[in-house]
């Protein structure tokens, strides 16, 4: 496995591995890797012959107040782990390599950028578009593997591409979740034992939504109320959001149909976890 520092020497290694015949596949992460990340590994490699995969925490998508400073950060330990995933190229830029002094470009989509998170972390998705753009524009992919757990980036990022016109497929891979059902996360490290129970309330609020839309309720107000009140059990969580939108806009509907997408965010002490469905 290769450690790349440079977007000039990532860009090289991939329009040489492209040379070669060989399908590159970029799998974007933060770093403090787990299953739900090495699925996105496995993944790439089944569809490509050349992975990188990116660990950057990113400072734009973070806001004043958050936790950019104490995001975990464990590279060692990443580096082992997509060793031996059979992982062929590490990217690993600093701050400088991938904002230069003074830079003043981003990347904005506007309308779903301030909606699901983008309304509760201000700025948050012009970071996330800005940077998996120059991660793009670096590795040159033919494909780049993203988790549903994040699907509100995912419709941002999915506008961004075909706005774009950018030459690659966007692979979004099922949320992995632990034997409980909390959604693998990062993130999940900040909690106490506490509040690991507690924040399971997210995966059963949501199985709720599920269990009563199959049994024919649509109507998408019912359905976020039901959530509300399963919620409401753990007193300690605080709900961010509840909504029920389209995959593709982010905007919310009235009546709930197949491959509506169900998300829920909530604070769990300190800690802000998100979760989502696709009915």
């Amino acid at each position: 496995m290769r450690l790349i520092e440079t977007i000039a020497e990532l860009r090289e290694w991939s329009r040489l591995s492209r040379g070669r015949g060989r399908c590159v596949g970029l799998v974007p992460t933060m770093g403090a890797l787990h299953a739900g990340h090495l699925a996105l590994v496995r993944a790439a490699r089944e569809r490509c012959q050349a992975v990188a995969v990116s660990i950057f925490v990113n400072p734009t998508q973070f806001g004043p107040n958050e936790d950019f400073s104490r995001y975990p950060r464990t590279f060692a330990a990443d580096c082992a782990l997509l060793e031996a995933e059979g992982v062929d190229v590490v990217f690993a830029p600093t701050v400088e390599e991938m904002y230069n002094t003074g830079a003043a470009t981003f990347v904005e989509v506007e309308g779903l950028s301030s909606r699901l998170d983008g309304l509760s972390r201000p700025g948050h998705f012009r970071g996330v578009a800005t940077v998996v753009t120059k991660l793009f524009l670096a590795a040159e992919p033919d494909h780049a593997f993203f988790g549903q757990k994040d699907a509100a980036q995912v419709a941002v990022l999915r506008r961004m591409t075909r706005d774009l016109a950018l030459p690659l497929e966007l692979v979004v891979c099922p949320i992995v979740r632990e034997p409980d059902g909390l959604a693998m996360s990062s993130r999940n490290r900040y909690l106490s034992p506490e509040e690991r129970t507690q924040a399971l309330v997210l995966h059963r609020a949501l199985n709720a939504v599920e269990t009563e839309f199959r049994a024919g309720n649509t109507r998408a107000e019912s359905l976020k109320a039901l959530a509300a009140a399963i919620f409401a059990s753990e007193p300690a969580v605080r709900i961010d959001y509840i909504e029920a939108v389209d995959w593709e806009t982010l905007l919310p509907v009235e009546e709930a149909t197949s491959g509506t997408l169900v998300a829920v965010a909530a604070w769990v002490g300190a800690t802000r976890l998100i979760d989502n469905l696709i009915l």
